[in-house]
C-alpha cells in the first residue's frame, strides 16, 4: 500500500500537475498562468496564517481547559498539510490545499484523517501469531 502511495505522490501527481499547467497555459497564456500560480501561493500563505493562528489559539484553549485537543491537533495538521500543498506549484495541489485549509471543508478532511489514524492504530494493536500474553487485571492509583 505504501508503495502505491509513493508512486501516486511522486509520479502521478506531478504528471497531472504538468498536464494541468500546460492546459491552463494554452487557454490563458504562459504569463497569466505564472501570475495565477503566484497569486495562489500568496493566497495560500495568507490562509495558512489566518487558519493556522485560529487552530493554534483553539489548541491553547483546549489545553488550558484540560480537555484532550484531538480536534485542534487534527485541524493544525490539516492546515499545515494544506499550506504545504498551496505553496507547491500547481493547480491540482492548490485546490486540495484550499479544501484542507478552509473551515467549511476541513471537517470532512478531519473525518478522513481520524478514520486513517484509527485504522493505523487498530492495525498496530493487533497481536501477531501466538498468544498475546497474560492479562493482568488491576486498578490504576494516582498518588497525586
Amino acid at each position: 500500500m505504501r508503495g502505491w502511495l509513493l508512486f501516486l505522490a511522486f509520479v502521478v501527481v506531478p504528471l497531472v500537475e504538468v498536464y494541468t499547467l500546460i492546459q491552463v497555459g494554452q487557454v490563458i497564456g504562459p504569463w497569466w498562468t505564472i501570475l495565477l500560480l503566484i497569486a495562489a501561493s500568496v493566497l495560500g500563505a495568507w490562509l495558512v496564517r489566518r487558519e493556522g493562528g485560529k487552530a493554534w489559539r483553539a489548541l491553547n484553549a483546549a489545553l488550558a481547559s484540560g480537555r484532550m485537543p484531538s480536534r485542534e491537533l487534527a485541524d493544525g495538521a490539516l492546515v499545515l498539510i494544506g499550506g504545504t500543498l498551496m505553496l507547491t506549484p500547481g493547480f491540482v495541489t492548490d485546490v486540495v490545499g484550499v479544501l484542507l485549509i478552509l473551515p467549511l471543508t476541513r471537517p470532512a478532511a478531519r473525518r478522513v484523517l481520524a478514520a486513517a489514524v484509527a485504522r493505523r492504530l487498530v492495525t498496530a494493536r493487533r497481536p501477531g501469531p501466538g498468544p498475546a500474553g497474560p492479562v493482568v487485571r488491576g486498578e490504576v492509583v494516582d498518588d497525586e
